[in-house]
């Protein structure tokens, strides 16, 4: 009786890797268990592995490619390419014997009847080594698309063979300690999904470059997957918070939109190239390539696939996936899952930071990948005939790589590309071997000279830079296991969204202040009124720039609420279920000038400081209307994404009055106080705030103490003025007594009461004075937050006494 050498994905689970390798055991785990949740698989089946090792056998090729590699030097480049090209000359001349070839040609016959005639197929190497926890094979062997037709299909499997001995792969096996005659190939035979003609693209079980495990993190492109995964296209990414899409939530928490030039679609006119590149159109390239619902449906299979394999697992198992949207049917397919092998395998409790102590002109900006920095001589590889001219240690630029790139790849200090997006082939090797890189910058070929020492630092948030020189930075290593949390709530000033993902591993009990400046300046970048109104703009210029900054949006509005309620969605989300207080928009005059078409709606004022700003502007005729925009967009973040954990907060509110207007403005605009379990915030910035506390109190639900504007205002020092700068000091005795009586004042009235101005950061005498105030909560600068921690913690360790007599 004859072997069997075909295996359908129905008959597959996890536990065939042996038989079938792990991307085809993966395709048939989920046909088998995850297609009846609503996951779709297109279906196909497996040629064994079994069939590649008695394929071989019969034709006595075993110890001809044992020889062909004996003696291999892997790290000599000309070396490996010979002796790799013989081998799949062996292997790729091996006949297929009559029984596997009638086999795969019955099967194809079988998946025709369920799919029709005009079938087509995709082709792809599944090695039973592959996928392993410790070591990802993505990317070492061939995938064969839109395949159809007998002779074509059985040319594909035999190329497929051949692809276990590619010059990146033999690299791979040997770094990762495999045996090359114990690693076999299965090929995977499956309906072709019509994405050349939708999108297709690669996701994520959590945020690949902090390890923050509460989102999915999709990327995606017009046509073909092969452009995501080689970096070749700039794609779309968004984000999807799990624990409130759990909730019932349907909202897509960030996104951002790629350039998507160009689309692989399939070659047409006999051309022996299955697939080729053609331009996008410009229109579609300002479009996202899929929709809110399509973004949705995929973090639904997402959420799905990881909980099934962490159920098998017995552990959360974070995992990497790809997908295609076919557009004929118009259906979202998953085409592959498997273990997430990088962030998932670090130890939770050691936090590394990186901190750079010196900035210098920036060559290249990209996409950061990893949090780290390094410096190094650039090295430009124009291709791979260049790859012997690079050095171990340098900075590898280039304009993609591709899996051929490994074994230069893996000697880098970093790596700089001018396309790809985040998982895209270089950022993927990146993560794994624990080195920066930043891709997508467009011209960074141009822009580095060759043997130029450079700095490449992704330590700044999603924007990773390439420094000019050697610039010093700071490694910060802490062992978070028995770090203890102290009575008074450490808590966080972050106004960038970038950072929050990497700044929610730091101990904390949340956020203190999120200022929506820093969202409004670089991702907005226009004045919310010029937004509304830009029929009032003088300047046909900054017209246009608003024109364009818009384009894709229902209007300037839409815009203004999406954006703004995107970056403070992030923040939240990556503190969540911790209290998030967000401070409304405290800019002052001279600052919502420099936003474009700002000048058209500001005043002129001599000390802005303590001009137009803060409560003061939110019902004045010259600005209710953005303030409306600013309570749409956090509406938009507690209701619709389901942030609840959002405190609103109102700055410099200099009479009750103003306080009471405020809050009816804010209910008059959906944000009713106490309505969700909304709780509205003031800041204790004003002498009058601390004076007339009691009656504050009846207003608002806590008060946090901004100690820059009370130091100003109770000294009567402009802090923007350079010439009297020395007379501003937080640890005054008059602004220590203020704090005091602001401190008091709030616990009498059974409020919340923090501080998140600079002073404890900077003065750690200012910390223990909160302290033995009894204050509920300190928010510091991320990068004092350890330090104030522990000294907080000894602080309160030594008042225990004084407490208890």
């Amino acid at each position: 009786m004859s072997d069997n050498y075909i295996r359908w994905f129905e008959e597959l689970g996890i536990g065939d890797i042996p038989l079938v390798g792990g991307k085809n055991a993966s395709l048939g785990e989920m046909y088998r268990k995850l297609t009846i949740n609503g996951v779709r698989v297109p279906n196909g089946f497996a040629v064994t592995a079994n069939a590649y090792r008695d394929m071989l056998r019969e034709a006595g090729a075993w110890d001809t490619l044992k020889s062909a590699l004996d003696g291999l030097d892997a790290d000599d480049v000309d070396d490996l390419a010979r002796r790799g090209a013989r081998a799949r000359a062996i292997i790729y001349s091996a006949p297929l014997s009559g029984n596997l070839r009638a086999q795969i040609l019955d099967a194809y016959q079988q998946l025709k009847k369920q799919y029709g005639e005009t079938l087509s197929v995709a082709v792809r190497s599944s090695a039973t080594a592959e996928d392993l926890p410790s070591a990802s094979f993505a990317g070492q062997q061939e995938t064969y698309l839109n395949i159809s037709g007998e002779e074509h299909l059985l040319d594909a499997c035999r190329r497929c063979f051949a692809s276990l001995f590619t010059d990146r792969a033999i690299h791979y096996r040997i770094d990762n300690g495999f045996d090359h005659f114990k690693v076999a190939l299965s090929i995977g035979i499956m309906k072709m999904v019509r994405s050349d003609l939708a999108a297709s693209g690669v996701m994520f079980s959590l945020d690949t470059e902090t390890g923050f495990r509460d989102v999915v993190f999709i990327t995606g492109a017009y046509g073909l997957g092969e452009n995501v995964v080689q970096g070749t296209v700039e794609p779309d990414e968004f984000y999807v918070h799990k624990p409130t899409f759990a909730q019932g939530h349907r909202s897509v928490l960030r996104r951002h939109l790629g350039s998507k030039k160009i689309k692989m679609i399939y070659a047409t006119g006999g051309s022996r190239e299955m697939t080729r590149n053609v331009p996008v159109p410009e229109a579609d390239q300002h479009h996202f390539c899929i929709s809110d619902e399509d973004i949705l449906t995929l973090a639904d299979y997402a959420i799905k696939v990881e909980q099934h394999y962490s159920e098998q697992s017995g552990h959360a198992k974070p995992m990497d996936m790809e997908w295609a949207k076919d557009g004929i049917d118009g259906e979202l397919y998953m085409v592959q899952a498997r273990p997430e092998t990088v962030e998932s395998q670090k130890q939770a409790n050691i936090l590394k930071q990186y901190h750079l102590k010196q900035e210098s002109e920036v060559l290249a900006r990209g996409y950061a990948i990893g949090t780290k920095i390094a410096s190094g001589r650039a090295r430009y590889i124009h291709d791979v005939a260049h790859l012997h001219e690079y050095q171990p240690g340098e900075v590898l630029v280039a304009d993609i790589t591709t899996p051929d790139w490994e074994p230069v790849m893996k000697t880098a200090a970093a790596i700089v590309t001018n396309r790809g997006g985040r998982t895209c082939h270089a950022a993927i090797v990146a993560r794994e071997l624990g080195i920066p890189a930043v891709v997508g910058c467009d011209e960074a070929t141009h822009a580095i000279a060759n043997g130029e020492t450079v700095t490449v630092s992704c330590a700044g948030g999603d924007e990773g830079r390439v420094y000019r020189g050697e610039l010093d930075y700071d490694i910060i290593e802490t062992d978070l296991t028995n770090l203890p949390r102290p009575q008074t709530k450490i808590m966080i000033n972050l106004g960038n969204p970038d950072l929050a993902f990497a700044t929610s591993f730091l101990p904390n009990d949340g956020i203190g202040l999120a200022r929506l400046e820093f969202i409004i300046n670089e991702y907005i970048k226009a004045h919310p009124m010029a937004l509304l109104h830009p029929e009032r703009i003088q300047d046909q210029h900054t017209r246009a720039a608003i024109e364009t900054l818009i384009s894709g949006y229902a209007d300037g509005a839409d815009y203004f609420v999406q954006k703004l309620s995107e970056g403070v969605g992030t923040i939240a989300a990556a503190f969540w279920p911790k209290p998030v207080v967000v401070r409304l928009s405290d800019f002052k005059t001279n600052e919502y000038a420099t936003l474009l078409g700002g000048t058209d709606f500001e005043p002129q004022e001599d000390n802005p400081m303590i001009g137009f700003r803060g409560a003061a502007r939110y019902t004045h005729p010259a600005y209710a209307e953005g303030f409306a925009l600013e309570c749409a967009a956090m509406k938009r973040v507690r209701e619709d994404m389901g942030l609840s954990n959002v405190i609103l907060m109102i700055p410099f509110c200099r009479r009750v009055e103003e306080g009471e207007r405020v809050i009816q403005a804010m209910a008059d605009n959906g944000l009713k106080r106490g309505d969700n379990g909304l709780e509205i915030y003031v800041m204790c910035e004003i002498p009058n705030n601390v004076i007339l506390i009691d009656e504050f109190a009846k207003l608002f639900d806590g008060f946090s103490i901004g100690s820059n504007d009370l130091t100003q205002l109770t000294l009567g020092v402009d802090r923007d003025s350079e010439i009297v700068s020395f007379d501003f000091d937080e640890r005054d005795a008059g602004v220590k007594a203020m704090i005091r009586m602001a401190v008091e004042g709030a616990r009498r009235n059974q409020r919340h009461a923090g501080l998140c101005g600079q002073a404890p950061s900077d003065y750690p005498e200012m910390a223990e004075y909160l302290v033995e105030l009894g204050i509920d909560s300190i928010s510091l600068n991320p990068d004092t937050v350890l330090k104030t921690t522990r000294y907080v913690v000894e602080k309160e360790k030594q008042s225990e006494p004084e407490t208890t007599k």
